[in-house]
């Protein structure tokens, strides 16, 4: 598996605009159809918002080119977060029926890392 891009970010609203684009041309280059483009940036952006509320500052985004697109946002440093909200559950329950593979990590009860997979077109 070969890593094709990797990005280190400060968790914030306005970064999330960025990290869209990013993984739309990245779904773009490994041939992603465009369905699943779209669903790989909305798990993604929910990856982010529940590291973001979970109380970490910033997050490695780091996708890999293999038989599937795989991706993994990881929190980094120490979360200065909380217990889990509505919006976790939603989000975690789309992250689940959009993409494949799904693995979480939990540290002290918040979501500390995601990673999941999408396939490619043939």
């Amino acid at each position: 598996m070969m890593e094709v891009l990797s990005l280190r970010v400060a968790l914030g609203p306005d970064v999330m605009t960025t990290v869209r684009l990013a993984t739309g041309g990245i779904c773009s280059l490994l041939s992603l159809s465009y369905d699943d483009g779209e669903d790989c940036k909305v798990c993604v952006t929910e990856s982010l918002l529940l590291l973001l509320r979970g109380g970490y500052a910033r997050a490695n985004v780091v996708f890999s080119d293999g038989e599937a697109l795989s991706v993994r946002v990881e929190g980094e440093g120490t979360a200065q977060g909380g217990a889990e909200s509505d919006e976790d559950e939603i989000a975690l329950a789309l992250i689940n029926a959009l993409a494949q593979n799904v693995q979480m990590r939990r540290s002290g009860g918040t979501v500390s890392a995601v990673s999941f997979t999408f396939g490619k077109q043939a």
